[in-house]
């Protein structure tokens, strides 16, 4: 047993060159180096993503999960409590995937909590060093407060100017169809067939403003309306618009823009028509 201890204690030192040493001047000494380069990933990316939201105009709602996330997974190893891994990797992934994790902020956020949080969590994490017999939950509160500080930085500094809005509402119009268009990693529209024709519905976090739409593989371009007929040149978070598409259709191309973004958008969605749904091969 004290040879496994002696073994995993010349691991945790050896791994990533100096980063396990850097692990050693602190109380979370259960932690391996690689878990420690994961989890530090994680937070990276939180953090750009945060900034990224900011520039939008959106702050942290549900998105805020992710800190008390992080520090269950750094506990799960110091208090070796296997559960606290699963709570925590449930907060980040409900913190990632929350239909609505970041909320429209009505003006620019103040920095003044956020900076307290920084210093706070500085001089926590500084006091807390300077004991011999460190506690890793004070540890860990210390880090949380860092990142959750370094978050509201962010987004105060990040989020747009007054006059920045405009110039990226621009009109769609016709004209958009012919313009160069980007197709979003991440689809901000879904499309469900029923008997009156294609439901397209917003399921991004934030607001799209619509120019037009065409069956696919015909050369035509129609207004995008709403179940009542009404034109649409906005679609609403979870709103939902009707799109008239007859038996022989095989899909369709929506275009649109998202909100505070200049560029426009290209949705494409493909199905087997119903009117030859029994020569439908399933592979």
């Amino acid at each position: 047993m004290r040879e496994l201890e002696v073994l995993r204690a010349g691991l945790n030192g050896s791994e990533l060159g100096g980063f396990g040493a850097l692990l050693d001047l602190t109380p979370l000494t259960e932690i391996t180096g690689p878990y420690a380069l994961v989890l530090g990933l994680i937070a990276l990316y939180w953090l750009l993503r945060v900034g990224r939201e900011a520039r939008l105009g959106y702050l942290p709602g549900v998105a805020w999960w992710a800190v008390p996330g992080l520090a269950l997974l750094l506990l799960t190893p110091t208090l070796d409590v296997p559960a606290l891994f699963g709570l925590g990797a449930a907060a980040l992934l409900l913190a990632e995937f929350w239909p609505l994790p970041y909320r429209r902020a009505p003006r620019r956020p103040s920095p003044a909590w956020p900076l307290v949080s920084v210093l706070i969590g500085v001089a926590l994490a500084f006091s807390i060093l300077q004991v011999q017999r460190p506690e890793p939950l004070a540890f860990v509160a210390a880090l949380c407060a860092l990142l959750a500080g370094m978050a509201g930085l962010l987004g105060a500094a990040l989020y747009p100017a007054r006059g920045a809005a405009p110039k990226a509402s621009a009109t769609l119009n016709f004209q958009t169809r012919w313009h160069r268009t980007v197709t979003p990693e991440w689809p901000d529209l879904s499309v469900t067939l029923s008997e009156q024709g294609a439901h397209l519905k917003n399921i991004s976090p934030r607001p799209v403003r619509l120019a037009g739409w065409s069956p696919a593989g015909i050369n035509a371009w129609f207004r995008v309306r709403g179940p009542d007929g009404e034109v649409l040149s906005e679609l609403r978070v979870g709103q939902e618009a009707l799109l008239p598409v007859g038996e022989r259709d095989s899909g369709v191309r929506v275009w649109y823009g998202p909100d505070k973004s200049p560029e426009a958008h290209l949705f494409r969605a493909d199905w087997t028509p119903v009117g030859r749904a029994e020569q439908r091969v399933l592979n």
